[in-house]
């Protein structure tokens, strides 16, 4: 295995159009948090990457409009917050992404996220897979994936 420098491996100084930045970080798709579902059905069942984007799309905006948790996502990046969240999700499914973003310790902490937040995100993700019409055992099976998370993420 050939060794990358260290500066290709930190993320850009300069964010892509349309983001604020960020603090550098190492890039790493161990950051997602899982490892992926190595399983070509499991992408399909999410429609791949359009129907885990419109996925994306109906949870941020869900929690934008959830009267619960919104104000966590006031003055947030919401062009970063999709395309991370897209990333992530799409690397997980295994439908062909790398993830770019932050671990899941570092971007949550100051949020002040609790249980009742995560909660609430959860439902909101299960109503945008809904949506979708993604079966329901593999949305279980995502959460599943995604439910050990809890842990970086709740402060309180």
């Amino acid at each position: 295995m050939i060794a990358l420098p260290l500066i290709l491996l930190l993320a850009q100084t300069v964010p892509p159009a349309g983001e604020d930045p960020v603090p550098s970080y190492v890039r790493s798709d161990a950051n997602a948090g899982a490892r992926p579902i190595e399983d070509p059905a499991f992408a399909a069942a999410f429609h791949g990457q359009p129907g885990i984007r419109r996925i994306v799309d109906g949870l941020v905006d869900r929690n934008q409009h959830d009267p619960r948790i919104a104000d966590i996502f006031k003055g947030q990046d919401h062009v970063r917050l999709r395309r991370v969240l897209f990333e992530q999700f799409c690397y997980l499914i295994g439908a062909g992404c790398t993830y770019s973003g932050r671990d899941m310790r570092s971007s949550h902490q100051n949020l002040g996220i609790q249980q009742k937040d995560f909660n609430a995100l959860v439902e909101n993700l299960q109503a945008a897979m809904h949506a979708e019409k993604v079966p329901f055992a593999a949305q279980n099976r995502l959460l599943a994936r995604l439910a050990p998370m809890h842990r970086d993420i709740i402060v309180r």
